[in-house]
């Protein structure tokens, strides 16, 4: 895999680890309520996906990032600062990670130097997964905001 390729799925990758970090901060918020069944079974899913990730960059003889990077600094911040705002900020904050993990996955579909098998896990599998979390937080989002 060329070295432009391992960065950008490294990069996804990193997105990933930092979307669990961001998860588990959010679980933390709703500790023993019901939507951290919820929160948790997408914090699961974006661990998964970030194994998956880091199998893909070792068939393709690279070695996988080990942390989030600055995004998950970034993600942190976000996240810690909206725990301090409520759980309606918290849930905010997880949707626009949602939402800026798909827009990563739609421009590494668009790079030129991405091998086909890496294009095809991300069509296939991952950006429809992604894309499947944004309704889940949604419904959470109405029900927090009518309670």
């Amino acid at each position: 895999m060329a070295a432009t390729a391992t960065d950008t799925v490294n990069s996804l990758l990193r997105g990933e680890i930092s979307a669990t970090e961001t998860y588990d901060q959010a679980m933390e918020k709703f500790a023993g309520q019901s939507e951290e069944g919820e929160l948790r079974r997408l914090r699961d899913a974006h661990r998964e996906t970030a194994n998956t990730l880091r199998k893909h960059v070792h068939t393709h003889g690279d070695q996988p990032s080990t942390s989030s990077g600055l995004w998950g600094s970034w993600a942190k911040c976000v996240e810690g600062t909206a725990k301090l705002f409520g759980k309606t900020a918290a849930l905010k904050a997880l949707k626009e990670g949602e939402e800026h993990g798909i827009k990563q996955y739609r421009s590494a579909l668009d790079d030129k130097d991405l091998p086909a098998d890496c294009k095809t896990l991300i069509r296939t599998k991952l950006l429809p997964e992604a894309e499947g979390h944004i309704p889940t937080v949604d419904r959470l989002m109405t029900a927090q905001s009518s309670s």
